[in-house]
């Protein structure tokens, strides 16, 4: 097999809808990926003809780590390993016979698929697959050819300096970019539904920033820990991002001492989403991102919210608006995010829960409520306590 020769090709999915600025696109794919592989060896990565070429240079590269990478980066539709060679139809055939040949050996029926990307060549697509296809017949005589159903698919791409090989391309995350978007403030907790709204914008190009709250003594040290963690296992997919961590236990004391019980939560989240205003502020965010659910919890009726977002000049997006838990969960498994989310530690959401919680509030009574405590020195004392964390793909696992 010529693995020794063994390259990535990178799909390009939304990106080639873009119109005058689809190089800004691609020129920031490109960038994204070669930053996602620099763990992976040394690869030399262009972009021609909407798809990203990934080539090793050396024999110290991680292949696998590379592929498995390069499906986790948002803008890449799909990823095929795949050979390249002379544009002969001998060295064609004779390079599908090498690399894919485990693959013909569990198939029972084949075809070959080309394209032509080279319009100079002096062959069609359709006589490259019949002339390709035929030595491949000879060369495994018990796989038939079946062009409408086949077990196995040989892709073959005839393109400027090469042909390339390949067997049936994997869907990569498909979305924008990241970068190409904006960026964002994500309030993440320690829950199954933030993990999820941050991918979610991030698929669509955002570059994320997130803000945790944390209340010792209330939250536990073990709390923190489980949320940087799902912060390192969305990297993977966002690459690296700054956590930062703001102190909450003083504001939450305050509001119990201070505001009637069945406001609590809704008070809570107003202090939330000015200090994540006040953090978005500074680090040229455009936008703040929730997991809230409509009708999910108390706090996330279609009044509650608009009494928590009249704090917040900034757009708030909300992904998982009109998800429910089932969907939300499922999308938590497939990202990676689930198994950490359900982790028994508690955030500061559940600190002080009221237990008659008011699910039609009226924001000026709201307002009313809030006038007892002292907002703004409040928010001052908790953002002078912030700290912060960077979190790179790379980093060891936090639990």
């Amino acid at each position: 097999m010529l693995h020794q020769n063994e390259m990535l090709l990178l799909k390009l999915g939304e990106v080639v809808l873009k119109g005058l600025n689809r190089r800004s696109f691609e020129d920031k794919l490109v960038s994204n990926t070669r930053r996602r592989l620099r763990h992976c060896g040394d690869f030399q990565i262009y972009v021609r003809q909407s798809t990203i070429y990934v080539e090793p240079r050396g024999d110290q590269c991680d292949m696998e780590a590379a592929f498995a990478a390069c499906r986790q980066i948002f803008g890449v539709a799909a990823v095929a390993r795949a050979v390249p060679c002379e544009k002969t139809v001998e060295a064609i055939a004779g390079t599908a016979r090498a690399y894919l040949a485990p693959a013909f050996a569990a198939a029972s029926s084949f075809k070959v698929e080309s394209r032509r990307a080279d319009k100079a060549y002096p062959m069609t697509s359709i006589q490259i697959s019949q002339a390709v296809g035929g030595l491949l017949a000879e060369a495994f005589p018990a796989v038939a050819v079946d062009v409408h159903d086949p077990d196995l698919t040989v892709y073959v791409e005839i393109r400027e300096h090469a042909a390339y090989v390949h067997a049936p391309s994997v869907p990569g995350a498909g979305g924008l970019p990241v970068g190409m978007g904006g960026r964002a403030v994500s309030l993440l907790s320690g829950g199954l539904d933030s993990p999820v709204s941050s991918w979610m914008m991030a698929r669509r190009g955002v570059e994320l920033e997130m803000v945790h709250f944390v209340s010792p003594p209330y939250t536990s040290q073990q709390a923190l820990d489980k949320v940087l963690e799902l912060a390192r296992l969305l990297t993977a997919w966002t690459g690296r991002v700054i956590v930062h961590i703001i102190p909450f236990t003083h504001i939450q004391e305050e509001i119990r001492r201070s505001c009637p019980e069945e406001y609590f939560t809704l008070i809570m989240r107003r202090f939330m989403m000015r200090l994540s205003q006040a953090v978005a502020q500074r680090s040229h965010a455009g936008a703040l991102i929730t997991g809230e659910s409509l009708g999910q919890v108390a706090s996330q009726t279609m009044l509650a919210l608009g009494v928590t977002e009249d704090v917040a000049a900034l757009p708030v997006l909300r992904p998982l608006i009109g998800m429910d838990k089932v969907e939300i969960i499922r999308m938590a498994r497939e990202i990676g995010t689930y198994d950490t989310s359900i982790l028994p530690y508690e955030d500061c959401c559940t600190v002080f829960t009221p237990r008659h919680p008011c699910t039609r509030p009226k924001v000026e009574d709201v307002r009313e409520a809030e006038a007892a405590l002292d907002v703004e020195a409040l928010v001052a004392e908790a953002l002078a306590g912030e700290t912060w964390v960077r979190i790179k793909p790379t980093d060891a696992p936090r639990i």
